[in-house]
């Protein structure tokens, strides 16, 4: 069974814990690690996305975030999204081939598998700009059905009409476009 911290809306833990079931039941507040994986093709950036199974608890078979995970009870946030990324994508990167871009909260109620699912995060969010080819990737099937690269303007432009497809979080694709202005 997997536990996480209970945190503060800054993401400091409070010193208790929290099961992942309860935390979704309940929608305690914890801490997930998002990372980007990006690449410029032609002065126009793409995101890798990967499609996350039929089997997750929630928003199965959308593209969303390129890799993403919760924060085990006691752990930091760059030991977790280094980890999310070997596990999900087979991506053995070092702490500094990421770069930290901020944080975000998610906070939602939504019926999955006809079952109430409450989330409430606290993401930080990396960037991954090392050159990646997605047929050579090695997906863990019980998270990851596939994976594809879009272009991130049309995936901004799409989440903001509907959700059919993506379930990218708008502010996590917010940060990284300012990121990228930015710098």
């Amino acid at each position: 069974m997997e536990y996480f911290d209970i945190c503060d809306e800054n993401g400091r833990p409070l010193g208790e814990t929290v099961s992942r079931a309860e935390a979704h039941r309940l929608g305690i507040r914890h801490r997930t690690a998002h990372i980007w994986i990006i690449r410029c093709v032609r002065g126009r950036y793409e995101v890798l996305l990967q499609q996350r199974s039929l089997q997750k608890d929630s928003f199965p078979g959308l593209f969303d975030t390129s890799s993403a995970g919760h924060v085990p009870a006691g752990q930091e946030p760059l030991p977790s999204a280094l980890r999310e990324l070997r596990e999900e994508l087979g991506i053995a990167a070092e702490p500094e081939d990421l770069q930290y871009i901020g944080q975000f909260h998610i906070q939602y109620e939504k019926v999955f598998h006809e079952a109430l699912f409450r989330d409430n995060e606290v993401a930080w969010v990396y960037v991954y700009e090392k050159p990646v080819q997605a047929d050579t990737l090695v997906l863990q099937a019980s998270e990851v059905a596939a994976v594809c690269w879009f272009d991130m303007a049309e995936v901004r432009r799409e989440i903001e009409q509907t959700r059919e497809r993506f379930c990218v979080p708008k502010a996590s694709l917010d940060l990284l476009a300012r990121w990228l202005r930015e710098r």
